[in-house]
């Protein structure tokens, strides 16, 4: 992508597009008088004698069970029980978002390469100012938040004590940074979370930053002079999604289930290590609050994905864009001083000294400094190549998530929740949902679908540039990302897109997302005209969300009505789109070119293998392997006999052309196969598994069997490899992949996975309350050695399965394996 010049953005401010926001789809009701409803107590939020106490049973799995009387000593509780299973997680990203990992790693994430990737993590963190935002405003919240954030640092810290540095988790026993924390520690955390899909991706790009002539490095403080360590940061283009991730999610109304009442479905698919690992917990607050489900580790004291008595709901990774990037108009009119331009008006570029310690021997550390530039509409950055600072333009990131204090508020909110209703109001009262798509249905068999992530809310005037002008629309595509225009006010948003304008449909039927747009969340009732950063309509749908579609329509039996049994086979039945949509006309290509050779290679053993193959991506399914290698190959030239028709979202393209491409593709895959040393007839769970990692990062050499598809070959119940940084510096093994044109590992000899499918329940509502079922398929626990290290992966490997959730009294205390009561006192 090139830059745009600043005579292209003063052109790009014409146009006359305006969208109509038709987002909501809401059955109109008839009006009747109604008796105001009694108002509900408030659930108490510090406890009031200022000693916390709270029960933790532990049932089957490793599950928490965490009783208490307010919200404080609740967190407590959740944040004593997480810290047992995740310690050295949660440590590790306290040590991150505070700017600190330089100061006991060193400046480089390799030793001594110059990457400066530690020095790039501070630094950004520090110019993003999430830790000075949590300072000034942690004591502005909301009471809960506060005693939310305060309970569970006191219960992390409680776990810490009692245990001992030097016996918690080996993989970071013993070490300098695992410290005791505070609620200002959690709320940066928070923060920081916040700005995952945006602007911490763009962290290189601001150490980057400095104004033409003058160097972006760091200095010593202690002589102000350039330092000599070695630093040569390589910074790439930013991307929306680094991560990949991905989720699905349904919500099923009366219309759609057996017993006429709401279920749920969810299925987050996220890495298995690192800093995005799921945990499951149950919370009591008697006669307030009796919640179960699964958080992102470091949540503090609120279920991310689950249910109450009365509401189920889940959340999958949105569309939506959550900054834009500016281009600047620099101002020159007064020497000595940076300036930009907005609306013919010098606005000041704020310059910033930041400073941090790095460790450059045993024991010993330096501190470094360097300037941050801020704006009007946030940091500068620079990515060279692509974003430049010249002496008359420049660029900025604005994330809609900065400062979003509304977080644990809003996940609360839903946790409290007695209805539907009820819970819409949680996305009219706050914007916390940072980067989700919610589905939801509640016992009466309602559903609501709403994605009120944290979206820029553009004026009319940026809508209509961004939408009709091609330079805009080009930098867009180029980029991945929206690319507009600083030097006018009216291109620069103040605020998120309020719940009004954001797409959502409620009904009694059904919603359901796998990570394309809002435009498909009811397949017959499309959502159209909102703002175009939640993304695409009349698009292309992924595989896999034409596998939802068809699971919807075809997994419910003959009744066409879901039980919770149906549902679940839906998602463990591991079912293959691409492979049920061409298959067959796979074999019949590659059959009738014989023993011919195709490209040097004889394809017709590789035919045979394929014929054995059952169409699923179970355990003993027999070259599903060689038909996924096939699939990668595919996806980057697909021969699709029937091109892609908007009318026609859910069936097409469809049908294999059988040509010299085809019969090139599969001969490719048949090649990467073999040269991996694998069978083409070998079954999936010889060729797919987890390994978990020891405390030192090297392999256990436990290879766990593992069913379950991937994205590419249209999977729902989707697995990957993860080579990359897992957002943590906790060590683990790696299997390099064969090439970029696959995942498949000749070291590994197939596939280790360590991402996908998660925190995974269903959930229906009966007379007699939620009857649910889950699986956390990693397990509850990060400590290498423990039962629950595996258990529930080595549960899932046997058969592809939930198991029963301990929500009642009855169940709990009929599966108690352990049991405690901690105070603060």
């Amino acid at each position: 992508m090139t830059v745009l010049s600043l005579s292209c953005l003063l052109a790009a401010c014409g146009g006359d597009y305006k969208y109509n926001n038709t987002s909501t789809f809401e059955p109109a009701q008839p009006t009747e008088p109604t008796t105001p409803p009694a108002q509900a107590v408030p659930v108490p939020a510090f406890d009031s004698d200022g000693i916390l106490s709270a029960n933790i049973r532990w049932t089957d799995y490793g599950v928490p069970h965490v009783t208490a009387d307010n919200l404080e000593s609740m967190s407590y509780g959740v944040g004593y029980a997480f810290a047992k299973d995740n310690i050295c997680v949660l440590a590790d990203q306290i040590l991150k978002y505070n700017s600190q990992r330089a100061k006991y790693y060193g400046p480089d994430l390799t030793p001594g390469s110059g990457d400066s990737e530690h020095l790039i993590n501070d630094f950004g963190y520090l110019t993003l100012e999430i830790r000075e935002q949590a300072e000034k405003n942690i004591h502005f919240m909301s009471t809960n938040s506060q005693a939310l954030l305060s309970g569970y640092a006191q219960g992390y810290n409680k776990y810490l004590a009692d245990t001992g540095s030097a016996n918690i988790d080996p993989a970071c026993a013993g070490q300098p940074w695992v410290q005791p924390i505070t609620d200002v520690d959690m709320l940066t955390y928070s923060l920081g979370v916040a700005l995952l899909p945006g602007a911490s991706n763009f962290l290189g790009a601001m150490f980057l930053a400095a104004p033409p002539g003058e160097s972006f490095l760091p200095y010593s403080v202690a002589t102000n002079q350039a330092t000599q360590l070695k630093m040569q940061p390589k910074i790439p283009l930013p991307e929306k999604n680094p991560n990949d991730l991905g989720s699905n999610g349904w919500g099923l109304g009366k219309d759609k289930t057996e017993n006429g009442m709401g279920m749920v479905l969810a299925n987050p698919h996220f890495p298995h290590t690192g800093n995005l690992r799921f945990w499951q917990f149950h919370t009591t607050i008697p006669g307030h609050l009796n919640v179960m489900g699964g958080s992102l580790m470091g949540m503090p004291g609120v279920v991310n994905i689950g249910f109450n008595e009365n509401v189920a709901w889940t959340h999958t990774f949105s569309t939506a864009e959550h900054f834009v990037v500016y281009q600047l108009a620099i101002d020159n009119s007064v020497l000595g001083s940076l300036n930009q331009s907005v609306d013919g008006v010098a606005r000041p570029i704020e310059s910033k000294e930041i400073m941090i310690d790095v460790a450059v021997a045993p024991g010993v550390t330096i501190k470094l400094a360097k300037k941050s530039y801020s704006t009007l509409q946030g940091p500068m950055i620079v990515v060279p190549g692509n974003f430049e600072w010249t002496s008359t333009g420049a660029y900025a990131i604005k994330d809609a998530n900065t400062e979003n204090l509304d977080i644990v508020d809003h996940w609360l909110a839903m946790n409290l929740a007695n209805n539907i209703d009820e819970f819409k109001q949680a996305f009219k009262d706050y914007d916390g949902v940072i980067f989700n798509n919610t589905m939801s249905a509640d016992k009466n068999g309602d559903v609501f679908y709403i994605d009120d992530s944290t979206v820029p809310n553009l004026s009319d005037v940026a809508i209509t540039n961004l939408t009709t002008n091609p330079l805009l629309i080009g930098a867009k595509q180029a980029a991945g990302f929206t690319i507009l225009p600083g030097h006018l006010s009216a291109f620069i948003y103040d605020n998120a897109v309020p719940y009004e304008k954001a797409p959502k449909y409620a009904g009694t039927d059904y919603v359901q997302n796998s990570n394309d747009s809002f435009w498909l969340t009811n397949a017959e009732n499309p959502i159209t005209g909102v703002s175009p950063l939640y993304g695409k309509v009349d698009n292309q749908q992924s595989l896999r969300s034409r596998m939802a579609h068809t699971l919807l329509n075809d997994e419910a039996g003959a009744d066409n009505l879901f039980s919770i049994a149906e549902v679940e086979h839906a998602l463990m039945g591991n079912r293959n789109y691409l492979g049920e949509a061409i298959h067959n006309d796979l074999l019949s290509a590659c059959s009738a070119q014989g023993t011919e050779l195709v490209n040097g290679i004889d394809i017709s053993h590789g035919c045979s293998a394929l014929a054995l193959w059952d169409g699923t991506m179970n355990i003993n399914s027999v070259a599903a392997h060689l038909f996924r290698e096939f699939a990668f190959q595919f996806s980057t030239n697909p021969q699709w006999e029937t091109p892609y028709d908007p009318s026609n979202p859910l069936h097409t393209p469809s049908g294999l052309i059988n040509n010299e491409i085809t019969l090139a593709q599969f001969a490719q895959a048949i090649q990467k196969v073999e040269m991996a040393g694998i069978a083409l007839d070998e079954s999936l769970g010889n060729v797919q598994f987890v390994e978990r990692s020891k405390p030192d990062g090297t392999a256990s050499g436990v290879k766990i069997p593992w069913a379950g598809a991937h994205n590419i070959e249209g999977g729902f119940n989707v697995f990957n490899t993860r080579t990359g940084n897992d957002g943590t510096l906790l060590p683990r093994h790696i299997y390099p992949a064969q090439d970029a044109t696959s995942i498949l590992s000749d070291l590994a000899k197939g596939y280790h996975i360590a991402y996908g499918s998660s925190w995974m329940s269903v959930v229906n509502f009966t007379e007699d309350g939620p009857v649910a079922k889950g699986l956390l398929s990693y397990s509850q626990s990060h400590t290498y050695g423990e039962e629950q290290n595996t258990d529930q992966s080595e549960l899932y490997s046997a058969q592809p399965q939930l198991r029963p959730l301990r929500y009642t009294e009855e169940d709990i205390e009929a599966n108690i394996i352990a049991e405690m009561t901690i105070t603060s006192q």
